[in-house]
C-alpha cells in the first residue's frame, strides 16, 4: 500500500490541520481532529480552512523549485550534494522540503509522498482562486507550469520532489 505524507501523518496523528467555520462547532468537533492531528489552527469563517491549505501548498510550491535549482547549480558545478545539504539545510535555507525531499533528490528517489498529479490540482485551485481575487502569482503559475511539464514526461505518480525533472530537462544535464 503507497501511503502519503497525508495519509502517513493522519496514521501518526501529527498532521497540521487548518480550520475553517463557525467556531461553536469548530470547538465541538476538536477532539475529532487531535485523533489524526497535533496542530490545528482555526482560521476562521467557512473556506477559511481551505484558503490556508492553498497558502500552504503555494509555500511548497516556491521553496522546492528553490530546492531543486540549488541542486542542479550545485550538481554543475561540481559539489558533492550531501555535503552541501549539510551546509545549507542549517542556515537560512532551512524548510523541511531541504531536509527532507532534498535528500530523496540526491538519491533519485521520485517515489511519491504527494504526487505531481494531486499537487497540480492543488496549484489549478490556487491559481483559480488568485485569478477570482484578481491577484498575479507569476511564481505560482510558473512552477504549475513546470509540474504540468513532469505529468508530460509521464510522472504524474512521482513525488513532488520530481519538479527537479524538468528543471533538469530544461538545464540539459542527465545526470542519472
Amino acid at each position: 500500500m503507497l501511503l502519503f505524507p497525508g495519509q502517513v501523518g493522519a496514521i501518526n496523528g501529527n498532521l497540521s490541520i487548518m480550520i475553517g467555520g463557525k467556531k461553536e462547532v469548530v470547538d465541538t468537533v476538536i477532539p475529532f481532529f487531535e485523533a489524526f492531528g497535533e496542530n490545528m489552527v482555526y482560521q476562521g469563517k467557512a473556506g477559511a480552512g481551505q484558503h490556508a491549505k492553498l497558502c500552504n501548498q503555494i509555500t511548497i510550491a516556491g521553496t522546492l523549485i528553490g530546492v531543486c535549482e540549488a541542486l542542479i547549480y550545485g550538481f554543475k558545478a561540481g559539489l558533492d550534494l550531501n555535503t552541501l545539504l549539510a551546509s545549507i539545510s542549517k542556515g537560512a535555507a532551512a524548510c523541511w522540503s531541504l531536509n527532507v525531499l532534498a535528500p530523496k533528490l540526491v538519491r533519485k528517489d521520485y517515489s511519491p509522498g504527494f504526487s505531481v498529479d494531486n499537487f497540480v490540482k492543488d496549484l489549478r485551485i490556487a491559481l483559480e482562486e488568485a485569478d477570482a481575487m484578481k491577484l498575479s502569482l507569476p511564481g505560482l503559475a510558473l512552477v504549475k507550469q513546470l509540474y504540468v511539464s513532469v505529468q508530460a514526461m509521464g510522472g504524474g505518480n512521482l513525488g513532488n520532489q520530481s519538479l527537479y525533472l524538468a528543471l533538469e530537462k530544461l538545464s540539459n544535464l542527465d545526470h542519472h
